[in-house]
């Protein structure tokens, strides 16, 4: 059981503000990464897949980043907030080391594609 000293008192007001927050938070976020993923791909380049590919791991990250948040809101200790944030950075860790796995895989490709369009540059 939970020691009373540890809970936390937030009151509904806090609450609901934070949530709100969060929420647009996220819709801004994601606005800006859907116009940023159309003018990506509106330029033509051997370095689209890479832009893409970055948009792409930038928002799965914040995703995952926005979820947390909304998790830690609902926290009723600081035994909770301490779990979450525990649980949220080894899975981020896990998430980056397989995301620089697939980035540098995407990189290669990409200057693969830029030496045979480009044999000049290298």
């Amino acid at each position: 059981m939970s020691d009373p000293k540890l809970a936390m008192e937030v009151p509904p007001q806090v609450r609901d503000f934070a949530v709100k927050s969060v929420g647009q938070a996220e819709r801004a976020i994601s606005s800006f990464l859907e116009s940023a993923s159309k003018s990506v791909a509106m330029v033509p380049s051997p370095m689209n897949d890479v832009f893409l590919q970055a948009l792409a791991t930038t928002e799965k990250n914040l995703k995952a980043s926005f979820e947390h948040a909304r998790k830690l809101m609902n926290a009723k200790d600081i035994n909770e907030v301490m779990q979450l944030q525990t649980e949220f950075l080894r899975n981020q860790f896990g998430v980056a080391t397989e995301q620089s796995k697939q980035m540098s895989g995407v990189i290669a490709s990409a200057g693969g594609d830029v030496a045979k369009e480009e044999p000049d540059l290298i």
